[in-house]
């Protein structure tokens, strides 16, 4: 039988050598905001064929156009033909002087979207983000304990699940800190939606390897714990893996071959899901054997010395 349970310190140093790079990311660099919590405003503009601009001479242009400073403008060009901008705040006027410098500079220039979003309601929509985090994992935490109210310790089992949630919150913010850095991407509303989404399937997965726990327990009253629980990891592996692998290859096949416009909350998605698979097994079940063997009050103490013979 395979000791999932036995190996638990590899998995959660396997845990933390993935969330540890997002955080130095988070203090380094921050998280890569987009106009829907910074506020200002964004153009997507399809170029004409031939038309491959770089980013500092797009930016020196707008910042013309504008007056803005080349600091609170950003410009990302792409592979597909297209060039997004962001820039503080715009009127119509200021939007119009911006379409006639690109196109003296670039010809036929089509403004495929426009959005503006003013500082106040990109200060709302942070706070409305970091509230709905919050609140989910409230809720899943005190209805995982209602759940689970003929187990002993039922509030461990939503405690658990929540602290497996936010190692997946933590994976997915990490590695968006990361690739805003290096791809250029950004947080915008769809990451919320997409990181709720995560939350859920997270929790989805460790209820079903809870409620086999909860099973056996009344079933093989009087074996050790950890045994119990890595035999019931072990009954729900293959359905927890079969279950993700169908949702993993969908979102794959979209992430190849759909839209570019969600081709970065897909990817946010796929990661999670990874992620929340990956916890749901290896995290929040484990989590529960630490607890009640009350294994951190030996984690720090220094071994007992060998009596000299």
């Amino acid at each position: 039988m395979i000791d999932i349970i036995g190996k638990r310190y590899w998995y959660f140093a396997l845990s933390l050598l993935v969330i540890v790079p997002g955080l130095i990311s988070l203090a380094l660099y921050g998280l890569p905001l987009a106009i829907d919590y910074t506020g200002g405003s964004m153009l997507e503009l399809r170029l004409p064929a031939g038309a491959a601009p770089s980013s500092e001479e797009v930016i020196r242009i707008v910042g013309q156009a504008t007056g803005f400073s080349t600091a609170d403008i950003r410009a990302q060009p792409s592979l597909q033909g297209t060039l997004i901008i962001r820039t503080r705040e715009m009127d119509a006027a200021t939007q119009a002087r911006v379409m006639e410098a690109l196109r003296a500079r670039y010809g036929d220039v089509v403004l495929e979207r426009f959005e503006s979003v003013g500082p106040t309601v990109g200060a709302e929509v942070t706070r409305g983000a970091l509230v709905a985090v919050a609140m989910a994992s409230l809720a899943i935490m005190l209805y995982l304990t209602f759940a689970f109210r003929q187990v002993p310790h039922a509030f461990r089992y939503g405690v658990a699940a929540v602290l497996a949630l936010l190692h997946d919150v933590a994976v997915v913010v990490g590695t968006a800190s990361i690739f805003g850095k290096v791809f250029g991407w950004e947080v915008d509303a769809l990451f919320l939606t997409a990181v709720l989404t995560i939350i859920g399937f997270s929790v989805h997965d460790s209820i079903v390897v809870f409620d086999r726990i909860r099973e056996n327990l009344l079933r093989y009253r009087g074996e050790p714990y950890e045994r119990i629980v890595n035999h019931s990891i072990l009954q729900t592996l293959d359905r927890s893996i079969n279950t993700q692998l169908t949702l993993i290859f969908t979102l794959v096949a979209l992430l190849l071959f759909g839209g570019t416009t969600i081709r970065q909350f897909i990817a946010t998605l796929l990661i999670g899901m990874i992620s929340g698979t990956y916890s749901s097994i290896f995290n929040a079940a484990p989590i529960l054997v630490v607890w009640e063997k009350r294994e951190w009050r030996t984690w720090f103490r220094r071994p007992a010395e060998q009596p000299v013979p």
